[in-house]
């Protein structure tokens, strides 16, 4: 499974009627596919909005989207409060807990590493090892790598959160 994550770079002060539009118009999209995710920003940069969709692949990404453009009301109105917009591609790391509704509070640290060419399959590796203490202290909500990454042609970054 692979999710697209979608990170909105908003005019201050717009968030909350940002929020509010985008949950108007969620059940007509909701009817396409699910929503798995979504947040704003409390720290480090502000005034952003992150949302995150699972699809099975690449090709189911292409096909549910097209169907969601051709909904009336969807996409939200919130156009004129976007600064910049931002789409990832993200698969799973081996060790990602699966993708299901999980509730861990009303704090969530989003971590996204730079790493060299080549560099992700070791950290990959060296986290595997790791990650039943790492989650001891708090939970992982997903464990991804830049979909870039994963080819090894190029330094991307994994997300880990």
């Amino acid at each position: 499974m692979i999710i697209e994550m979608r990170t909105y770079t908003l005019q201050p002060g717009t968030v909350a009627t940002f929020e509010e539009r985008f949950a108007e118009a969620l059940p007509v999209r909701a009817k396409v596919s699910p929503l798995a995710a979504f947040w704003h920003t409390e720290v480090g940069p502000l005034n952003r909005v992150i949302h995150v969709w699972p699809y099975e692949n690449l090709e189911e990404r292409t096909r549910l989207r097209a169907d969601a453009t051709k909904l009336q009301g969807w996409p939200p109105n919130t156009r004129e409060f976007v600064v910049e917009q931002q789409s990832d591609i993200y698969l799973p790391a081996p060790f990602s807990p699966k993708l299901e509704p999980h509730q861990h509070g009303n704090l969530y640290e989003i971590r996204i590493y730079t790493f060299k060419p080549g560099g992700i399959p070791a950290t990959i590796d060296r986290w595997s090892t790791q990650i039943a203490e790492r989650t001891k202290l708090s939970p992982i909500v997903l464990a991804r790598q830049a979909r870039d990454a994963a080819k090894g042609s190029v330094a991307k970054r994994p997300l880990l959160w």
